[in-house]
C-alpha cells in the first residue's frame, strides 16, 4: 500500500518523491532500505499526528503500519537534504527525530494541519517547500552522480582530484551531505542502481557485472549486509 504522487517542480532539486503509504489487515513490515539520503515523514496512527525525520540509514529498518494507520512522506535527493534540514546529515545516520528538533514548535502545527487536510502529501510538501534555504550542495550531487557510476579500485581518490578536494576533505563533505563516508555512500549507491536493474528484470549475473560487482555472490554479499535478506526475497 506505498505509492508515490506527483512531483512539485518547484521541489525537483531538493526532492526525489513525495509518497504515501496505508496501513492495511495482515501487512508485513515495510523494509526501508539504504539510500544515502533522508525523508521528512508525517504519520497518523489513528488519533496521534507526528512529524519526523528518518535520517540516512546504513542497513534495512522495518517500519510497521497497524490498519487504519497512514503515512506521508517527503524523501530527498541524495545531498540535498541539508538545504532543508539545516543540519550535517551525520548528526541524524540511522536516527528516527522529532521534526520539531530541527524546525521548531512549527512542526507540531504542521502535523495538526496535515491531519486536517484532504491532501496532507501536499501540505508536507509546502512545508518542504518554505524551508529551502539554498540550492543543493552542486559538489554533493556531482558525488552522489559519480559514486553511483564508479567501480573498482581508487574510487575514493580518483573521485576527490575530479571534484578538487582532498581525501580528507572529500570524506568530511559527504558526512555531511550524506550521512556517511564516500565508499559507504558508494556501497549504497551501487546496491540501489542493482536493484532497480533487479526489479526491471535483469538477470542477477548481468546486474551484477554492470553495476561493478566481482560476481552475482558479491552482489548477493552486499544484499545481506544492507538488506538483510536475499535478493530473491527482497524482489
Amino acid at each position: 500500500m506505498y505509492r508515490e504522487v506527483s512531483l512539485p517542480p518547484a521541489l525537483a532539486e531538493h526532492v526525489a518523491a513525495v509518497w504515501l503509504r496505508d496501513g492495511t489487515t495482515g501487512e508485513h513490515p515495510m523494509r526501508v532500505l539504504p539510500d544515502g539520503s533522508a525523508d521528512i515523514i508525517w504519520r497518523d496512527d489513528g488519533g496521534t499526528v507526528t512529524t519526523l525525520v528518518a535520517g540516512p540509514d546504513t542497513g534495512a529498518q522495518l517500519a510497521p503500519l497497524p490498519p487504519g494507520s497512514r503515512m506521508v512522506g517527503v524523501r530527498f535527493v541524495p545531498g540535498a537534504a541539508g538545504a532543508v534540514l539545516g543540519i550535517p546529515l551525520d548528526e541524524l545516520r540511522d536516527q528516527r527525530v522529532p521534526l520539531t528538533e530541527l524546525w521548531g514548535p512549527g512542526a507540531g502545527d504542521l502535523a495538526e494541519q496535515a491531519a486536517e487536510a484532504a491532501r496532507p502529501e501536499l501540505v508536507l510538501a509546502e512545508a518542504v517547500e518554505r524551508h529551502i534555504a539554498e540550492p543543493p550542495d552542486p559538489t554533493a550531487s556531482a558525488v552522489a552522480h559519480r559514486l553511483e557510476l564508479a567501480a573498482g579500485p581508487g574510487v575514493v581518490a580518483q573521485l576527490a582530484a575530479d571534484v578538487g578536494l582532498s581525501e580528507r576533505q572529500l570524506q568530511r563533505r559527504c558526512h555531511i551531505a550524506f550521512g556517511y563516508g564516500p565508499k559507504t555512500l558508494q556501497q549504497v549507491l551501487r546496491f540501489q542502481r542493482a536493484l532497480r536493474l533487479a526489479r526491471a528484470g535483469g538477470r542477477l549475473a548481468d546486474v551484477a557485472a554492470e553495476v561493478g560487482y566481482a560476481d552475482q555472490a558479491h552482489l548477493a554479499r552486499e544484499t545481506r549486509r544492507l538488506a538483510g535478506v536475499p535478493l530473491t526475497d527482497l524482489l
